[in-house]
């Protein structure tokens, strides 16, 4: 289990990154939504030690993540939101490299470890090729291999899924369903459908703190009856956010389509289900009011 309690963290241009964050975060996929700007990354960063916190403690399995950084670093898989490569060096290549830095000193240790983290990642066949050609997915992919170089027993992704075109995403879903439950997996992302279709756990953070954690499926079922929905053309919104709050828009076949959260159904809406990207722009609204 990963416990994170109290943790705060200001820059020094005076962003206030995290504001006294708690987590308890058991075996399985978490889901960490929130919006670009969040703290997401800043609360990645931190528990995979790249930096300290102001104040507050993390720890994993009995390790005391902030004194005993090292000890943790034996244990963590961490796919930053940007990594760089070598140039014209294969994937193989910088795979053995990277498992040498990791620890793996024997050499056909190495050459089991990487061959089957290639195949594991669906990159095998593209194991000669240098790594700064490939595409943007099969970079993500590649990036989950390095970081599952040693088993780890907590593994960290931050916005793993952003840019990828939707066969590559699903084949990236498959690929973190296919780790288990017996590893602590956090999923950092801005892109609410990832979190809903992988994560038993969830938490939204907006600027620097926990605005809701729990079950996608609980935490939706919440929302059930309250939200309704309109099909509008554009042109029509002013006059539509005049009269109600609207939670959401989306376009859909050329019309915006508009969701609003009310006890009782508003005039010209229908019932729509729930679902957990109304969850997550309600938490956010609900938040912008409380701070106005």
């Amino acid at each position: 289990m990963l416990n994170i309690n109290q943790v705060s963290k200001t820059y020094s241009n005076g962003v206030h990154a995290l504001k006294n964050v708690n987590l308890k975060i058991e075996n399985g996929l978490f889901g960490l939504l929130g919006p670009n700007g969040a703290g997401k990354s800043t609360l990645m960063r931190t528990i995979a030690t790249l930096q300290q916190p102001d104040n507050g403690s993390i720890s994993f399995d009995g390790i005391d993540v902030v004194n005993q950084p090292n000890e943790l670093r034996k244990r963590l898989g961490y796919l930053p939101q940007d990594f760089g490569v070598y140039p014209r060096i294969s994937a193989f290549d910088l795979l053995d490299h990277l498992a040498i830095l990791k620890g793996i000193e024997s050499k056909a240790q190495r050459k089991e470890a990487v061959e089957g983290l290639l195949a594991h990642t669906n990159l095998f066949a593209h194991r000669k090729r240098a790594v700064s050609g490939f595409s943007g997915g099969m970079r993500q992919r590649f990036g989950i291999a390095q970081a599952l170089l040693g088993d780890p027993d907590l593994l960290i992704v931050d916005e793993p899924t952003a840019g990828l075109d939707p066969e590559e995403r699903n084949r990236f879903h498959n690929l973190l369903v296919s780790l288990g439950h017996d590893k602590v997996i956090i999923l950092s992302t801005h892109i609410v459908d990832d979190v809903s279709e992988l994560c038993e756990d969830m938490a939204v953070l907006g600027a620097g703190e926990i605005l809701l954690q729990g079950n996608p499926i609980e935490v939706t079922q919440a929302l059930e009856g309250k939200i309704w929905r309109k099909i509008i053309h554009a042109h029509e919104l002013d006059e539509i956010q005049s009269d109600v709050d609207v939670l959401s828009t989306r376009l859909f076949a050329g019309r915006t389509v508009v969701h609003v959260v009310a006890d009782d159904q508003p005039e010209g809406f229908e019932a729509a289900p729930a679902s957990l990207e109304d969850v997550y722009f309600n938490t956010l609204s609900q938040t912008r009011k409380t701070v106005a």
